[in-house]
């Protein structure tokens, strides 16, 4: 995983871009003004970018997938005992 922090572009980014090697994921994408002169200006994009290998991309959203179930199997426990209390 590469951290590139706050970026900026003049093209507005997809929130999760993938190509040969990579996964790169792109958060907190808001659209920005800025005067830096007084004929200069910057409209655009400012993202926080995070690279990933594609290999370490699918452990994650696997490591991801396994809490999620866990989570739904523990709901479901809960709602069979509530469901109990009331038979």
């Amino acid at each position: 995983m590469v951290d590139y922090g706050k970026v900026r572009s003049t093209v507005k980014p997809e929130a999760l871009e993938v190509d040969e090697f990579s996964v790169w994921k792109n958060t907190e994408i808001e659209e920005i003004s800025e005067n830096l002169g007084e004929e200069n200006e910057f409209v655009g994009y400012e993202y926080h970018m995070v690279q990933y290998s594609k290999d370490e991309y699918i452990r994650m959203q696997s490591e991801e997938n396994a809490s999620l179930q866990e989570q739904i199997t523990d709901t479901q426990v809960a709602l069979c005992e509530v469901y109990e209390m009331f038979n």
